[in-house]
C-alpha cells in the first residue's frame, strides 16, 4: 500500500533488502513505495550500514507519541507558531530536508547543523545558538562545522561580541561548486602524468588520457555553469505571475 505510515514488516523487508545490497530504488519497487520513502527511513535510522527494522520501528513510535502528546496538550488551539509558522511543519520540513542532504553524502550531524542554518531567516548562528536548537554538545557542532568550512559550504564571521556566527548564502554554494568541479584538478594531471610515463598509444596510456579528457571537460563544464548562473544567487525570487525573465536579461 503507497500511503501511510512504514510497517514493521516493510521495515523488515528494507533491512533485508540493504543486507543484499539492493538499491533504494529496487527495495521501493518491491514495497510500492517512492524511492524518497526508502531513503528518508534508512537516513534518519542509521544509514545503510546501521538500520536496524526493530530500533527504526521503535523510534517512529516514539516520534509518534511525541506528536500525539504535543497534539493533546495543544487542545483545540491554533498550531504553534515557530518564527510565524507552523512548527510541526517546519520540523516536518527540516526532516526532509536533512535526509536529502545525508543521501548526498554527508553525515548526519553535519547534515542536521546545514539545515538548521539553512532554514534560519537570518542564515546565521552561533555554536551555543546551533547547540540549543539541535540539542547536542558544542563538540558535536564544531565537528561539523570544521566539515562544513572545509567543503566551503559555511564560513565565519565574528559579531560584535567577538563570538564566531557561521553563516550560509548563495555566494557560498558556487565557491563550493567551483571548488568541486576544480578537486578534478590534481587526477586530471597524475592521469596526464601516466600518459607520458606508461608511454603513448598503449592500452594503459590510452585508458588514462580518456579519463583526464572526461574529468576535464566535466569541470570545465560545471564552472562555465556555474559562472553563468552564478546571478541567479544575488537575485530575488519571482513573487508575481506572468513570464520569468533569464538571468542577465532585461524585461522590456
Amino acid at each position: 500500500m503507497p500511503g501511510g505510515r512504514l510497517t514493521q514488516q516493510e521495515r523488515q523487508q528494507i533491512a533485508l533488502g540493504l543486507a543484499d545490497s539492493l538499491p533504494y530504488a529496487e527495495i521501493a519497487r518491491r514495497l510500492d513505495r517512492p524511492t524518497s520513502t526508502v531513503t528518508r527511513e534508512v537516513m534518519r535510522n542509521g544509514g545503510p550500514t546501521s538500520y536496524r527494522a526493530d530500533l527504526a520501528h521503535r523510534a517512529t513510535e516514539r516520534r509518534a507519541h511525541r506528536r500525539r502528546t504535543t497534539t493533546a496538550a495543544r487542545g483545540a488551539g491554533a498550531a504553534p507558531q515557530r518564527d510565524g509558522r507552523d512548527a510541526e511543519a517546519v520540523a516536518e520540513y527540516e526532516e526532509t530536508f536533512t535526509t536529502v542532504l545525508m543521501a548526498s553524502g554527508l553525515p548526519k550531524m553535519t547534515a542536521r547543523v546545514l539545515t538548521c542554518l539553512f532554514t534560519t531567516d537570518a542564515g546565521s548562528l552561533s555554536a551555543s545558538q546551533l547547540a540549543q536548537r539541535l540539542q547536542v554538545s558544542p563538540a558535536s557542532i564544531s565537528k561539523a562545522i570544521t566539515f562544513l568550512e572545509s567543503q566551503s559550504l559555511v564560513r565565519r564571521e565574528r559579531d560584535e561580541r567577538r563570538r564566531d556566527r557561521y553563516i550560509v548564502d548563495g555566494e557560498l554554494f558556487y565557491q563550493a561548486t567551483i571548488a568541486s568541479a576544480r578537486a578534478n584538478d590534481q587526477l586530471v594531471a597524475t592521469a596526464r602524468q601516466g600518459v607520458a610515463i606508461l608511454g603513448p598509444d598503449t592500452p594503459a596510456a590510452n585508458r588514462l588520457e580518456n579519463v583526464a579528457r572526461f574529468l576535464d571537460f566535466i569541470s570545465e563544464s560545471i564552472v562555465r555553469a556555474a559562472e553563468q548562473a552564478r546571478e541567479v544567487l544575488h537575485t530575488a525570487p519571482e513573487t508575481a505571475s506572468g513570464d520569468t525573465a533569464e538571468p542577465g536579461q532585461d524585461e522590456g
